[in-house]
């Protein structure tokens, strides 16, 4: 800072303008703090221009393809049917600008003031901005750290257009005959499952011995994926990666020796890490992990009594929704009102085909927490309107403690899943028994009733489960 620079005030000033940034800033504003929002690029963040929409639009048009290949079916006849991507990637582009404007429109409707740049701390409560050739200084009150992450690089990997990660793989503009997949996360399943829909041969490398779901999940997903054509490869790390004329060639290493992939593309997502390069904490002396993660409590409240941190430079999932409910909890905080994160039953979910969504303990994990376990599953197969609706893949599992009936986890694969989940957190959160999920009425014919059903099988009482795997209690 120049000596006699003036520092212009402000009340709360959030660094980043993602879910975790915006949403931090409009709740402020809706109690009463003035708010300046600082984004260098595009407002909406990773999540909204190059993240979590872009991957979902292509997931979702890869189910529309699915869907209108299955329609004869129900005697709806198409002829010469066709798939170009690159009209879904201007749909994409369209919902993208779609949603940043509105973004921009709450902000504005809600006297956010928005400020163009990037920012940096020179101490404890002044922060400076620069833009092209434009130098601001502020001195705030509060400040909020959202800046989000950036994808971890793949070591020793060559730089090529074949050779792609989280942000770029939503702008192919072409489909990869074939697509080699590495990672163990929502998106490399994601993004396998979009492009062996689309046409593209895919070989899916998995450095564990299996998925991270639950083991039920793990096996309809196994078999989901086999069925599909989708060929896994577990268990092998990877040695070396060699661009060819034809493409990309991944040598792999594992207890079964060593073998080579090849395709003509390769896509890897290995999970991001915290962007906070020249943000200046280390200036601070801002308590981080070993791994570079901002070190908050359950209010987001960082080292440093007056700064905040929310979302991917925190640690635990790096999910836009935990960025959301961050935000918020930060920015009731700083204007007085209790509130508090608890990501205990934070929803995992992948868009796949079908989708997953998973809330609170596998079994495996409440085995080994001390539970007396027992489960409850139903096959979407024996559900009337999945039936219906064509989609009979997946399954619900529910986990519960068998000394007091308390329900510790759900998981389920199929249609409706991810909007279903919703009542499984919520149900966690209230502390549910068995007998709170089979009270209500359940709408007929619907997805929903295999939620009741899997918590019936729990004491052997589904209907449309066969008897041989029921033992109903008395």
């Amino acid at each position: 800072m120049v000596v006699g620079e003036i520092a212009h005030e402000r009340d709360l000033m959030i660094i980043g303008g993602g879910p975790g940034g915006y949403h931090a800033a409009i709740r402020a504003a809706q109690l009463g703090k003035n708010v300046t929002l600082i984004e260098r690029d595009q407002l909406g963040g990773v999540c909204l221009n190059k993240g979590c929409i872009p991957s979902k639009v292509m997931a979702h048009g890869a189910e529309r393809l699915v869907a209108a290949k299955q329609d004869e079916m129900l005697g709806i006849e198409t002829t010469g049917l066709n798939f170009e991507i690159s009209k879904l990637l201007n749909y994409k582009n369209q919902v993208v600008k779609q949603l940043r404007d509105g973004v921009e429109a709450l902000c504005k409707a809600n006297k956010v003031e928005l400020i163009k740049g990037s920012a940096f701390f020179l101490s404890e409560d002044k922060i400076g901005v620069e833009n092209e050739d434009s130098y601001e200084v502020y001195r705030f009150n509060e400040a909020i750290i959202a800046t989000g992450g950036t994808p971890v690089k793949m070591e020793n990997a060559p730089r090529a257009e074949r050779i792609l990660d989280i942000w770029s793989i939503a702008d192919l503009a072409a489909v990869p005959e074939n697509l080699i997949v590495l990672g163990n996360d929502y998106i490399a399943l994601e993004m396998a499952m979009v492009f062996q829909a689309f046409g593209s041969q895919v070989s899916f490398i998995l450095a564990d011995a299996d998925f991270a779901f639950d083991s039920s999940i793990n096996r309809e997903l196994n078999r989901i994926l086999k069925k599909s054509g989708i060929a896994v490869v577990k268990g092998y790390s990877v040695e070396e990666t060699d661009l060819t004329e034809e493409g990309v060639n991944v040598v792999l290493s594992g207890e079964k020796g060593v073998k080579t992939v090849a395709g003509s593309h390769m896509f890897y997502s290995f999970g991001t890490k915290p962007q906070l390069e020249n943000l200046g904490v280390d200036r601070l002396k801002m308590k981080v992990t070993p791994d570079g993660f901002i070190v908050t409590d359950d209010t987001g409240r960082t080292s440093i009594e007056n700064i905040f941190a929310i979302g991917d430079v925190t640690t635990g999932p790096q999910l836009a929704v935990k960025a959301i409910k961050q935000g918020k909890t930060a920015a009731e905080t700083i204007c007085g009102r209790p509130s508090e994160n608890d990501m205990t039953f934070i929803p995992h979910i992948a868009r796949t085909r079908p989708p997953i969504a998973c809330a609170g303990l596998t079994e495996q994990e409440a085995v080994e927490q001390g539970y007396e376990v027992g489960v409850g599953e139903f096959s979407m197969s024996a559900n009337g309107f999945a039936s219906i609706l064509g989609k009979k893949e997946g399954l619900v599992k529910v986990v519960f403690d068998k000394t007091s009936d308390l329900l510790l986890g759900i998981h389920m694969i199929g249609a409706g899943a991810v909007e279903l989940i919703s009542n499984g957190i919520q149900a966690l959160e209230m502390a549910a028994r068995d007998e709170d999920f089979k009270f209500p009425n359940y709408p007929h014919p619907s997805v929903n009733e295999a939620l009741l059903e899997a918590v019936e099988a729990f004491k052997g009482e589904a209907i449309h489960s066969v008897p041989k795997k029921q033992k109903v209690k008395i």
